[in-house]
């Protein structure tokens, strides 16, 4: 006889891969899966109107050359295209605010490699606007948002997830895109290492008299670094790493006082500058998931590898995950193999372990290095900033690098 107060089975939705995450990996990673045939579901924990609020997030993101080549490849490029500029020069130095830079410093100019600008900048509010229409118009992704995961399952050839709602979804395989704190991988399993640097990035965009000549700036102060990058319409995006505290104090100012705060560390090279939104602040960490898989569950961006902002390559090395997983999953189906296997997962883990944990250390070290004001070590990194500025073949594999030209690429950023 059946019981009256138990409640009622609810079907469940199939489809090939679930991505848990909307920010821009995830949707990135819709689009390219999709796009190679595969169903895709997108579970997202903020409202659409919350993604497209322009005050929702106020960084820019400094996207490679190899990055532009896996957007234009899914149809996000061509929308966000006129609101990116080109990034043609970097220029590096170190000093203190107020007191100006060091004579030693790094200058890397795009006309020394040949495929052209080192990388784009483009905000992230319009970025977000080209992905969550995308993933609208593709009749093979459906887009849960406002929705949040609360329970996986591995399941016989499968897994599946229980949504807030009660839902019930399931998949080949499940793909955490769900940041530092991914839930995916802690439900997963996985382990994290990590460490917190004891900074904040406080984040804002000005305008300036003077034109930038799409030139970025990496200016080392003993506190952490401030990243001058240019954006389109004689604006530039600030990204000021400083110690927890007085990172709380500049968040807390008004507009005033926080430009007379900035100025020392701005300089005048641009002329005067004035703020053109609200600011935001981000506190910064280190944290490396001890496996990119597990039972038919990996990771990819942030959720596998969350990185200090110092050399601008968060984004970008979670877009390489997206499209490094892409041709994974692609190749396995035209072979006729299991997407969420072991084996299939294995080659993923394989191909983006090394580069993602290289990547980790060269940022760590290189914030290390820069944040203090130990004269022997300031003595020997401005030296050192010489030789590479100085050695035409160091210095264009340095722009290479940035630019994401270097190692095995996936197709979709192959060009």
């Amino acid at each position: 006889m059946d019981n009256p107060a138990r409640g009622a089975i609810l079907p469940s939705m199939k489809t090939d891969i679930i991505i848990v995450g909307g920010g821009l990996n995830g949707p990135a990673l819709a689009l390219a899966a999709a796009q190679a045939g595969f169903t895709v579901t997108v579970i997202d924990s903020q409202p659409v109107p919350v993604h497209k609020d322009p005050a929702f997030d106020g960084r820019s993101y400094a996207l490679a050359l190899t990055s532009t080549r896996l957007l234009r490849g899914i149809g996000i490029w061509p929308v966000v295209a006129d609101h990116a500029q080109p990034m043609l020069e970097i220029k590096v130095t170190d000093g203190r605010a107020g007191e100006g830079p060091s004579p030693w410093m790094m200058h890397f100019d795009h006309a020394e490699i040949e495929e052209g600008p080192m990388g784009y900048l483009v905000e992230d509010r319009h970025l977000r606007r080209a992905f969550l229409d995308a993933l609208a118009a593709d009749n093979r992704i459906t887009h849960l948002a406002g929705q949040t995961v609360v329970a996986q399952t591995v399941t016989a050839g499968g897994v599946q997830v229980t949504l807030a709602s009660g839902e019930l979804l399931d998949a080949q395989l499940l793909v955490g895109s769900d940041g530092r704190k991914s839930g995916t991988a802690e439900r997963a399993g996985i382990k994290r290492t990590g460490w917190d640097y004891g900074q904040t990035a406080v984040v804002c965009a000005v305008a300036h008299d003077k034109p930038h000549g799409g030139i970025a700036h990496q200016f080392f102060m003993p506190a952490g670094p401030l990243a001058i990058l240019p954006l389109t319409e004689n604006r530039s995006s600030i990204v000021w790493s400083e110690r927890r505290a007085r990172a709380q104090e500049l968040v807390a100012m008004d507009d005033a006082a926080f430009l007379n705060a900035l100025k020392p560390a701005f300089g005048s090279f641009l002329g005067q500058i004035s703020l053109t939104g609200a600011r935001f602040s981000y506190p910064l960490n280190l944290t490396l998931a001890n496996s990119l898989t597990a039972s038919r569950v990996v990771l990819v961006g942030d959720a596998a590898h969350g990185i200090h902002p110092i050399a601008g390559q968060g984004l970008n090395a979670g877009l390489l995950d997206v499209a490094a997983l892409a041709d994974v999953l692609t190749t396995a189906r035209s072979r006729g193999e299991d997407i969420g296997s072991a084996q299939t997962l294995q080659r993923y883990q394989e191909w983006r372990r090394f580069d993602t944990a290289t990547l980790a250390l060269a940022t760590d070290t290189f914030n290390r290095l820069f944040s203090n004001d130990n004269p022997l070590i300031r003595a020997a990194r401005d030296i050192g900033m010489g030789l590479v500025n100085s050695a035409p073949r160091l210095r264009r594999g340095f722009m290479r690098q940035a630019a994401g030209l270097n190692g095995d690429l996936p197709r979709l950023m192959q060009g």
